[in-house]
C-alpha cells in the first residue's frame, strides 16, 4: 500500500507519523508537568498554612506569657504586648480561614479560635480587670486556685493537630511530585527512542522508494543528454510521480530520435540552400533547385525558387526603370537649361524696373517734401494775415473811438460858441448901459468892449476848431471806411489762404501715400528680384540633380549588367556621362546683387524663410 502512494502522500504520511508520535510524547510529558505543578502549588499552600498556624500558636503563647508578666509585676507595658498578640491572632486567624479548604482543618481552626476566645474572656481580660480592681494578689490567688483550667493548652492542641494534617498533605504531594517526574522522564526517553527509530525506518523506506529511482533516472537523463538514444528507461511502470517522470523521459528519448532524423534532413536542406545562395551571389539569377526536399522543407525549396524568379523579374524591371530615368533626366536637364535662360532675362528686366521705380520713388518723396515745406510757409502767411486782420479790427475800434471823441468835442465847441454869443450879448448890453451912464460908465464901457472882443475871438476860435473837427471827422470816417474795406479784404485773403492750405495738405498727403505705395512696389519688386535669383539657383540645383540622377541611372544599369538573366539578350546602353548643353557649359549662376533697400509694409524675407514648394 505504501509503495502505491504518490510521493507527496508518502512524505505526508511519514511526517504525519513522526508528528503524531511526537504529539503523544508531548501530551504525556505535559500531563506530568501539570501534575508536578499541581503538587508544587499544593505544597506552597500547605507551607503558607503552616506558617499561619505557627503564627497563631505564637500569638496564643504570647498572650499567655504577657498576662503572667502583668500579674507578677503589674507593669502596663506587658498589657501593650498582650493586646498586640490579640490583634495578631485575630488577623492571622481570618487569613488562615481563607486558605483552608477541607472541612477537617476548618473545624480545627474554629475549635482553636473558640478555645482562645473563651480563655481570653474567662481568664485573660477578666484577670486584668481583677488586677485593676482588687490588686495583683487577688488575681494571683484566683490563678492558683484555678489550677490547669487557666492554661492555653485547649487552644494550642487543635492548631498542632492542624499542623499534623498539613504535614501529611505535604508528604503526600511530594510523593506524587516524585512519581510525576519519574513518569515524565520515562515517557520522554521512550518517546525519543520511538521517534528516532521511526525516523530511521521512514528515511530508509523513502530512500529506497524515492532517492534510488531518482538517481537511476538522473543517469538516464545524462545518457540522453550525451546523445545515447538507444538506452532503456527504468521505472516506467510505477504509479507515482517517478513513473510519470520515467514515461516523460521515454517520450524525450523518442523525440530525440525524431530530432536526429529531422537534423539530418535539415542539414541536407541547409547545404542545398547554401549552394543555391552562392550561385545567386555570383550573379546567376537562372538557378533553380529541382530536387524536392523531405516533408515540409519542400515549401522552403519552392519559396527559394519563387524568390529567385522574383529577383530576376525585379532586376529586369530595374534595368528598364534605369533607362526610363535616364531619358527623364535628360528631358529635365533640357527644360532646366531653358528655364535658367528665361530666368536670367527676367532677372535683368526686374533689376531695370527696380532701378526706375527707385528713381520715381525718390522724386515723389522730394515732391512730398516740397509740398510739406510749402504747407509750412502758407501756414506762416496765414498766421501773419490773421494777425493783420486783428490789427485792422483794432484800428477800426480806434477809429470808432476817435469818431466818438470828435462828436463830443463838437458838442463842447457848440457850448463854447453859445457861451461866446451870450458873452457878446451881455457885453453889448453892458455898453448900452455904460452909454446911458455917461461919463461914469466910460470905464465900464471899455471893459464891456474888451469882453465883447474876447467873446468874438472865442466865437471865431470855436468856429475854426469846429471846422477843423468837422474836417477831421470826415477824414476819420473815410479812414474807418478804408480800414473796414481792408479788414474785409484781409478776411477774404485769410479764407483763400485757408483753401490753399487745405489743397496743399491734400496734395502732401496724396504725395506721401504715393511715396508709401511706391516703396511697397519697390519692396515687391525687390522680393521678385530675390525670388528670381533663388529660382535661378534652384534651376541650377535641379540641373545638378538631373545630371546626378543620370549618373546614378547609368551606374544602376551597369550594376544590372552583372546579373545573368534569362531574357537579357541585350545590355543597357551607357550614355555619355557629363554631356551638357552649351548654354550651361559656363555653370550659370545668378549674379549676386545687394538686397534693395526698401521702405513700407513689405520687406525682403530671408532665404531660410522662403517656401519653394509652390515653385
Amino acid at each position: 500500500m505504501f509503495q502505491s502512494m504518490t510521493i507527496p502522500k508518502k512524505l505526508g504520511f511519514s511526517f504525519l507519523a513522526i508528528n503524531l508520535c511526537a504529539a503523544l510524547v508531548m501530551a504525556v510529558f505535559f500531563v506530568s508537568i501539570m501534575m508536578i505543578r499541581s503538587s508544587t502549588a499544593s505544597n506552597n499552600l500547605s507551607q503558607s498554612i503552616l506558617a499561619k498556624e505557627l503564627l497563631l500558636e505564637t500569638s496564643i503563647l504570647r498572650q499567655n506569657s504577657q498576662l503572667r508578666g502583668f500579674l507578677v509585676t503589674g507593669d502596663d507595658s506587658y498589657l501593650k504586648s498582650y493586646h498586640e498578640g490579640r490583634e495578631d491572632y485575630d488577623r492571622t486567624s481570618a487569613e488562615l480561614e481563607g486558605l483552608l479548604k477541607s472541612p477537617e482543618t476548618l473545624a480545627l481552626l474554629k475549635k482553636s479560635r473558640a478555645e482562645t476566645l473563651a480563655w481570653r474572656k474567662n481568664w485573660g481580660d477578666r484577670l486584668i480587670d481583677v488586677v485593676h480592681a482588687q490588686g495583683r494578689q487577688a488575681a494571683s490567688d484566683e490563678v492558683r486556685q484555678a489550677g490547669k483550667a487557666v492554661l492555653v493548652s485547649a487552644a494550642v492542641l487543635p492548631l498542632r493537630d492542624l499542623r499534623a494534617v498539613e504535614d501529611k498533605l505535604i508528604q503526600s504531594n511530594a510523593e506524587q511530585q516524585d512519581e510525576a517526574i519519574v513518569t515524565a522522564l520515562v515517557v520522554l526517553g521512550l518517546g525519543t527512542a520511538l521517534l528516532i527509530g521511526l525516523a530511521v525506518f521512514l528515511a530508509r523506506t523513502l530512500s529506497r522508494s524515492i532517492a534510488a529511482p531518482l538517481t537511476a533516472m538522473t543517469c538516464t537523463m545524462s545518457d540522453l543528454v550525451a546523445g545515447r538514444n538507444d538506452i532503456d528507461v527504468p521505472e516506467t511502470s510505477r504509479p507515482d510521480e517517478l513513473g510519470d517522470m520515467a514515461r516523460a523521459l521515454l517520450v524525450f528519448r523518442d523525440a530525440a530520435k525524431d530530432k536526429a532524423r529531422a537534423d539530418a534532413d535539415q542539414a541536407h536542406v541547409v547545404k542545398t540552400l547554401g549552394e543555391g545562395l552562392k550561385v545567386l551571389a555570383s550573379g546567376d539569377m537562372t538557378y533553380v533547385i529541382e530536387q524536392p526536399f523531405a516533408g515540409h522543407y519542400d515549401l522552403l525549396r519552392q519559396s527559394f525558387n519563387q524568390m529567385a524568379g522574383h529577383m530576376e523579374e525585379s532586376l529586369r524591371q530595374v534595368s528598364e526603370s534605369a533607362q526610363s530615368v535616364r531619358t527623364g533626366s535628360s528631358e529635365i536637364r533640357a527644360a532646366s537649361e531653358d528655364l535658367a535662360h528665361r530666368t536670367e532675362i527676367q532677372a535683368i528686366s526686374i533689376e531695370k524696373t527696380a532701378g526706375s521705380t527707385r528713381q520715381v520713388t525718390n522724386m515723389v518723396a522730394e515732391t512730398a517734401q516740397g509740398a510739406h515745406t510749402m504747407r509750412g510757409a502758407i501756414d506762416s502767411v496765414h498766421q501773419e494775415a490773421a494777425k493783420g486782420g486783428d490789427v485792422v479790427k483794432q484800428a477800426i475800434c480806434a477809429m470808432d473811438a476817435i469818431e466818438k471823441s470828435s462828436e463830443e468835442i463838437h458838442q463842447i465847441i457848440n457850448v463854447i460858441d453859445g457861451i461866446a454869443f451870450q458873452t457878446n450879448l451881455l457885453a453889448l448890453n453892458a455898453g448900452v448901459e455904460a452909454a446911458r451912464a455917461g461919463h461914469a460908465g466910460k470905464g465900464f464901457a471899455v471893459v464891456a468892449n474888451e469882453v465883447r472882443a474876447l467873446a468874438q475871438r472865442s466865437a471865431d476860435a470855436a468856429q475854426d476848431i469846429k471846422h477843423l473837427i468837422t474836417t477831421c471827422s470826415n477824414q476819420v470816417g473815410e479812414g474807418v471806411t478804408l480800414v473796414g474795406e481792408t479788414g474785409q479784404m484781409l478776411t477774404r485773403i485769410i479764407q483763400g489762404i485757408s483753401e490753399i492750405t487745405t489743397l496743399v495738405s491734400d496734395m502732401a498727403g496724396t504725395t506721401q501715400t504715393q511715396s508709401t505705395n511706391l516703396r511697397e512696389v519697390n519692396g515687391s519688386i525687390a522680393e521678385m528680384d530675390q525670388m528670381t535669383q533663388q529660382n535661378a539657383a534652384m534651376v541650377e540645383e535641379t540641373m545638378a540633380c538631373a545630371r546626378s540622377l543620370a549618373n546614378e541611372a547609368d551606374q544602376l544599369a551597369t550594376l544590372v549588367t552583372r546579373f545573368q538573366l534569362r531574357d537579357s539578350g541585350r545590355k543597357p546602353q551607357r550614355p555619355l556621362v557629363g554631356e551638357t548643353s552649351p548654354a550651361l557649359s559656363q555653370n550659370f549662376v545668378a549674379p549676386a546683387r545687394p538686397a534693395l533697400t526698401v521702405m513700407g509694409n513689405l520687406a525682403v524675407r530671408s532665404e531660410a524663410d522662403e517656401d519653394w514648394a509652390e515653385f
